[in-house]
Order: structure tokens, then sequence, then C-alpha cells
């Protein structure tokens, strides 16, 4: 039996076969491409969005002095809210620099409102705001219902960094990283002059 010689390609196959993956390699390299933008047009999106996070709950919470202090009262200033407990190291070590920053940034607008759990009792969380001279404001969460809307916070401490639009846009539980604390209270708050 004769070999049989390859079938050679004519010049127009192999145009037409050379046209077909330029074609495909274009079209794969379009599509790559536009995957990619896409990706990145999401990301600088996300990076240049004034705010991001949820809506803060529209709480009422009583203060330790006794009147009614509403969240929504405080809607185009920022908030920091602490979930605190006085036999909590962490929460106690944490006054002092909480005070520190309502000097830095209180004349500015920032409000900071620390919660003391349900579990505390009020005469005791009084005792510890004279003892720590707490300088901003102390809220009472007598039946859970401020923790329970903050998504049943249980452990402290835990902080949420409140926008004046009302959004959540830091979230920790244990120690704050104040300098991205700090760094958000710049961007929203004018400097004094």
């Amino acid at each position: 039996m004769a070999k049989r010689r390859p079938r050679r390609l004519s010049c127009r196959a192999v145009s037409f076969i050379s046209q077909r993956n330029r074609n495909t390699v274009k079209k794969r390299d379009l599509l790559i491409g536009s995957f990619v933008l896409a990706l990145a047009g999401g990301l600088v999106a996300l990076w240049l969005a004034p705010e991001g996070g949820r809506a803060a709950p529209q709480v009422e919470m009583e203060t330790l002095d006794g009147s009614t202090l509403h969240l929504a009262d405080l809607t185009g200033q920022p908030v920091l809210l602490t979930f605190w407990a006085t036999t909590c190291p962490a929460c106690v070590q944490e006054i002092p620099h909480l005070n520190q920053l309502k000097a830095e940034y209180g004349e500015r607008g920032l409000e900071i409102i620390g919660v003391a759990m349900h579990y505390d009792p009020p005469e005791q969380v009084a005792e510890m705001v004279r003892r720590r001279d707490v300088g901003y404001t102390i809220a009472l969460d007598r039946d859970a219902q401020v923790a329970s809307a903050f998504g049943n916070v249980e452990l402290t401490p835990t902080t949420f960094l409140i926008s004046p639009r009302g959004r959540i846009t830091y979230q920790k539980m244990g120690d704050l990283d104040w300098e991205r604390v700090e760094g958000q209270l710049d961007a929203w708050l004018p400097a004094q002059g």
C-alpha cells in the first residue's frame, strides 16, 4: 500500500483559518479586556463612594442623667457608639482614648455615646463614669433593645462609627484602629482654624 501524502492546504484555506483564529483571539481579548475594565470600574466606584455600609438603626436611648437620646437627632454629625461594660477591662482602658477623641473632635461635631450593657447596674455605671471622669454621653441599655438593634451585640467593647448621613462605616469588636477612626473623622469634619 502506497503511503499517502498529507494533503496540503491551499493558500485560501490557510488564510481562512488564520483569519478565523485572529477573530477568535480578538473576541477573547475584547472579552477579557471588558471584564478587567468592568472590575476596575467597580473597584474605583467603591473607593470613590462617599460612604458605604448599612443604615444605623434609629433607636432611642435613656442617658445616665435620665433624658432620652434619639440617634436620628444626631443625623448630620458623626457618631462613635461603643457598647461597653464596667466589668470589661478593655472597655475601661478605652475611656481615656474616647475622652481624648471627644476633646479633639467634639467641637467639630463628633458625638460619642457609650452604651452600658443591659447587665450593668445603673449605679455601677454611674460610679465608673464618676471615677473615670468620662467626658462623653453614657446611655443605659436596660432591656438590650439598643444592642439588639445593632445586631445583637453581646461582647464588649463593640464599636460603631456612624457617618453624618447615618451610615455605619466601621464596626469593630475589641480594640479600635484609632488611626482609621481619626482619618475618617478628619475626612468628615472640617479642621478648626
